[in-house]
This record gives C-alpha cells, sequence and structure tokens, in this order.
C-alpha cells in the first residue's frame, strides 16, 4: 500500500502508450470513447484484471491502469494539474483527502455510492470508499520464533536488520503505522518508540507490497501490510502470517484503509470514468470484492465465501477504530517533519 506492491503495467511503459493514444493531450484520438484511465494504488492488481474484462465485455471500454504506491499515484494526479492524463484515481487516505482538497477531484453522482456508510464518503460526492481494507503486520512464523505479539517485541534485538516497514508519507500503509502508533503512545510517544525502533529498521521503502516476498523468503521477519493484500498473498504463494501488535495491556487495534476512489478534474474520458464508477460500485461488482480478501463498501451488499471468512476472522478480537482523516491531513505535514527528525529517515 508508498508502497508500491507489484505493478500492473510499468509505469513509463503505460504512460507512454496511454500519451500516445491519447496524442499527448486530453483531447486527442482517445477522446473517441473506447478507453479510460485508472491510476491506483496496488493490491488489486489480479481483482482489477478480472473485473476490468467484465466492464470491457459490456461496454467495448478498455481500462488502462497505471498502479504505483499511493502516495506516488496521488502525486501523479497533481503534477499532471493542468494536463490530466487520469480518468479515476484509486488510493488510499489520507492521499485521496489530499487530492480532493487541492480541488483535483470532480464531484460525481456514482450510482450505489448512497449505500455506502456517510464516513466512509465524500460529502461533496469527490471519493467514496470502495472496498474495506485493514493496516495489519506480518511476519515469518519458520523464522520469528517466538512469534512477534506486541509493540515492545519488535524492539527486541533479534529483530536487527530483520524488520521494515514503508515510509510513512509515501506509503499509505506506512503512513497508516505511523497513525496507529500516535493512537496507541499518543504523538510524542510514537516519535519516542519509532527513534527506538529504527536500531531494527532496515529502511526507508516506498513499497508496502515489496516486503512481503521478503518476508516469506526470510531476509525480513516482520513488515507492516494491510489485510487485503496480505492475505491475497498467502493464498497466492504462503511463506508469512498475518498479526496485530498488542499495546501492554494486551489491546490489539487498526483502523480501516479503504480504497477510495474517485473522478479525477478535467478527466479526458469523464463519460466513460462515470461508466466504470458505476459499474464497480453496482451490487454484482461490490459482493465479489471478496475475491480479492476484501470487503464490499456498500452497506447493503454482504461478503460471502471462504476468503470472506478469512478476512473477518483475521479481525476477531481486535479492536477497530476511526481516525479523524480531515485532522490526519491537518497535522500530516508536521507529523512527517517531526517523524523524520525522530527517526533520521
Amino acid at each position: 500500500m508508498k508502497i508500491k506492491k507489484k505493478a500492473v503495467i510499468a509505469l513509463v511503459g503505460l504512460l507512454t502508450a496511454v500519451l500516445s493514444a491519447c496524442g499527448g493531450t486530453a483531447g486527442g484520438s482517445a477522446a473517441g470513447g473506447t478507453t479510460v484511465t485508472v491510476y491506483t494504488v496496488d493490491g488489486l492488481e489480479d481483482w482489477y484484471t478480472q473485473r476490468f474484462d467484465e466492464f470491457k465485455a459490456q461496454t467495448g471500454i478498455t481500462v488502462q491502469v497505471v498502479t504505483a504506491g499511493s502516495g506516488e499515484v496521488a502525486s501523479r494526479v497533481e503534477k499532471e494539474k493542468s494536463n490530466p492524463q487520469a480518468d479515476i484515481l484509486v488510493t488510499l487516505p489520507p492521499f485521496i483527502q489530499r487530492v480532493a482538497d487541492e480541488g483535483l477531484l470532480s464531484p460525481v453522482t456514482i450510482a450505489g455510492a448512497e449505500k455506502v456508510p456517510a464516513g466512509e464518503r465524500d460529502p461533496q460526492g469527490r471519493y467514496t470508499a470502495m472496498i474495506d481494507n485493514y493496516l495489519s503486520f506480518i511476519d515469518n512464523p519458520k523464522q520469528a520464533v517466538p512469534a512477534p505479539k506486541t509493540w515492545d517485541d519488535l524492539l527486541d534485538a533479534r529483530f536487527k536488520g530483520k524488520l521494515q516497514y514503508s515510509t510513512p508519507g509515501q506509503a499509505g500503509d506506512g503512513t497508516a503505522v505511523l497513525i496507529q502508533l500516535q493512537h496507541v503512545f499518543g504523538k510524542q510517544g510514537a516519535l519516542d518508540y519509532l527513534a527506538k525502533l529504527q536500531a531494527n529498521n532496515v529502511g526507508p521503502s516506498s513499497s508496502t507490497g515489496k516486503l512481503q516476498p521478503k518476508v516469506a523468503k526470510g531476509e525480513l521477519l516482520v513488515a507492516n501490510g494491510d489485510l487485503q493484500m496480505n492475505l491475497a498473498e498467502i493464498d497466492k504463494s504462503g511463506g508469512f502470517e498475518v498479526f496485530f501488535p498488542a499495546d501492554a495491556t494486551g489491546k490489539r487495534s487498526t483502523f480501516a484503509l479503504p480504497y477510495y476512489a474517485g473522478e479525477v478534474t478535467g478527466a479526458p474520458h469523464a463519460d466513460n470514468a462515470k461508466k466504470l464508477l458505476d459499474f464497480l460500485f453496482s451490487p454484482e461488482v461490490q459482493a465479489k470484492a471478496a475475491d480479492a480478501y476484501g470487503l464490499p463498501a456498500r452497506a447493503d451488499v454482504t461478503a460471502t465465501g471462504p476468503k470472506a471468512d478469512k478476512f473477518k476472522a483475521a479481525l476477531q478480537g481486535v479492536d477497530v477504530w476511526q481516525p479523524d482523516w480531515s485532522q490526519v491531513l491537518a497535522d500530516l505535514d508536521g507529523d512527517l517533519t517531526a517523524y523524520k527528525k525522530a527517526t533520521g529517515q
């Protein structure tokens, strides 16, 4: 989750193709109605492949995908403000809120979005949670013995050079680590903890997804992640397990990191973007969120099946709290400056 999890298509190569198709401008030949471009945080690659094939079969519209870390895709939209190339942005909080506040997401009425809980959608209609997800951690069960259970366990010298988390401010999941620690220890306590954890930390990482194979191979013993991405990778190749660090009282907690979607202001294929968003929020597609080990954002759609059961079971006994994303965004620059000072990163 930045994070770059594995790119669906290489950024440079795909953008070259997109620009070529668009004639280098928003009004080029691709404006004929056969394409729509999505800039998205990584983690849903396999799910996208199936859903976008279904969308093309229904509409004849081809979805072009650019995948990167949550902070990176947001920054790309910001850099392209004067000449938008993306039609839809999918990323994590607080990056989706940041882009919206800069006027780079347009209000749009998505069919079915009113079924998403009010706390997970923008009152102005600029972005809406599409798939629910949560901050988590992973460890290598064969080599991290005994398995870490608490935040204090992660400070143990046996994890020196064997622990890594994605960088706050660059990765959505990494930013979530900072937010979670502020919840557990308070703002100064979080900085004090991260300063101590730096003795074990391998160093900066813009991609949470790249940490998964390292943990599976034993290059790392512990890393941060998000529940959807972690369970999907365990299903494919295994090699690690999910856990939620407990505080000094034994309480485990986490918070939601939904995949948010919104239409980019000045989208070169706005009509197609609206069609794709309506498709992604339809009951039929929302019900398939469990295929990717996620949960549907729509409250009137229930995920069923073994993958949904595993997702729900992983959260059993874990306290789920809700950040104030407006406050998180307001404090973010200062918090990141303090973080860099505390850790030397």
